[in-house]
């Protein structure tokens, strides 16, 4: 869980085994192990992570581990396994910690301070718990879509429904006053609440009080009646959508003459919003889409270096998405080696290049490759594979997951062409 974006759950949720505040410290834990828990702290670290911890009689590093491994139901059970603690114990600390004032000076001035910048005219705040939901909620009530694209209608993060999390973006954003170009309540938007059957205020307003994608996947889930065979069904329906009149037509050409000139390929319109949304903000959002392949030698007669570009750009705008950029991949290491600059170096100089152009002149300044020595590396690079048994295990496992039939792939440049085609059609088929 990325929680840069958004906030853990409340500390008051109990939907992990029953147990205050243990459904937030499973976020918090899974979101450190993935490095984005952005101003969170986690385990030790945490006051109300150590009273939770204490009374488990569990570590923080077991609990990180158990987090890693286990999805929610299994990681309630392993939680319950592992502690001594009994039904009746579980009561009597989800009833103090429900009501636990801040025990010192610095955490009352904390509340304070929360409720003087988020609140001010409440006076019923006085808990920790309550004091953390305010801060949580300030912290990330603001969504400016006149500064960035909402999340891809392909992003299946609140109740596993197309568009509903795109939705609850724009609703946020509406809040604020700052929904930019984009339109609350669009015929999508509407589709997906008539088959939910529930209104688009009502969805609005609850977007705006659950903040974390998982407690507004909850009250989706309390206010429908809709199952997951159903919403499988319907994201098929949905994602699907063409223009179905020569009115949505005309508005669609046009739509992608603006954003994506010449494309013939594209005909559904959640294809179109993730090509406008990248075009409006000048973006690579790899959570949408996969960088270019990794055999592309359009950049400087590089293969490789196009892909990287298109990587760099997007960890720029943090829509990386699932790839490794820089340092954390072995391919990038190995063309940055042969380029003869760091990874941070690099990183730098896209933010002042905006065009493959630009990047491939500012490499030329630091040493241009001769056409033989770039043919050379080419070759090279296009073998890149593993060089011990152990990796081999690796690649064939990573295939295999991916295509069992693909036996005839042995290289890292083979397995991420693979990865990029089948990761993005199961994105879009749902699965």
């Amino acid at each position: 869980m990325n929680l840069v974006q958004q906030p853990p759950r409340r500390p008051s949720n109990v939907s992990v085994g029953g147990i205050v505040n243990l459904a937030r410290m499973a976020d918090k834990a899974r979101a450190h192990m993935e490095e984005t828990e952005g101003e969170f702290l986690y385990g030790d670290a945490s006051g109300v992570d150590r009273i939770l911890l204490e009374f488990l009689g569990i570590s923080a590093d077991d609990f990180l581990d158990a987090a890693g491994r286990y999805g929610d139901q299994e990681l309630a059970d392993w939680t319950r396994r592992v502690s001594d603690v009994s039904d009746s114990d579980v009561t009597s600390f989800n009833a103090l910690q429900r009501t636990r004032a801040p025990g010192d000076e610095a955490a009352r001035a904390r509340l304070m301070a929360r409720v003087e910048k988020f609140a001010p005219e409440r006076r019923d705040i006085k808990t920790v718990f309550q004091s953390i939901d305010l801060d949580d909620w300030g912290s990330f009530r603001v969504v400016d879509l006149s500064a960035r694209a909402p999340r891809t209608p392909y992003c299946r993060d609140v109740f596993g429904v197309y568009g509903l999390a795109r939705m609850a973006d724009k609703a946020r954003a509406d809040s604020c006053g700052k929904l930019g170009e984009y339109i609350y309540n669009c015929p999508i938007d509407q589709a997906i609440t008539e088959f939910l059957g529930i209104s688009a205020e009502s969805l609005a307003e609850a977007a705006c009080e659950n903040l974390n994608d998982l407690e507004l996947g909850e009250w989706v889930g309390a206010n429908t009646s809709v199952r997951s065979g159903e919403v499988l069904s319907f994201n098929a329906r949905i994602s699907r959508k063409r223009p179905e009149n020569k009115e949505e037509e005309g508005i669609f050409k046009a739509a992608l003459g603006r954003c994506a000139p010449g494309r013939t390929d594209v005909t559904a319109w959640f294809d179109l919003l993730d090509l406008d949304d990248e075009a409006s903000f000048g973006t690579v959002d790899l959570s949408r889409r996969s960088p270019r392949s990794p055999y592309d030698s359009s950049a400087g007669g590089i293969a490789g270096l196009a892909r990287m570009i298109d990587k760099g750009r997007a960890f720029l705008g943090n829509t990386l998405g699932d790839f490794w950029y820089g340092e954390e991949s072995g391919v990038d290491r190995f063309i940055l080696k042969f380029l003869g600059v760091s990874a941070d170096a690099f990183t730098e100089a896209l933010e002042s290049c905006k065009t493959d152009g630009e990047i491939v002149s500012w490499l030329e300044k630091r040493g241009a490759k001769t056409e033989a020595e770039a043919e050379a590396y080419n070759q090279e690079a296009f073998k890149l594979g593993p060089r011990s048994e152990d990796s081999r295990i690796w690649l064939r496992d990573q295939i295999a997951g991916l295509d069992a039939s693909r036996t005839d792939i042995d290289t890292y440049f083979g397995l991420m062409q693979l990865s990029d085609r089948i990761s993005f059609a199961r994105l879009k088929a749902g699965v």
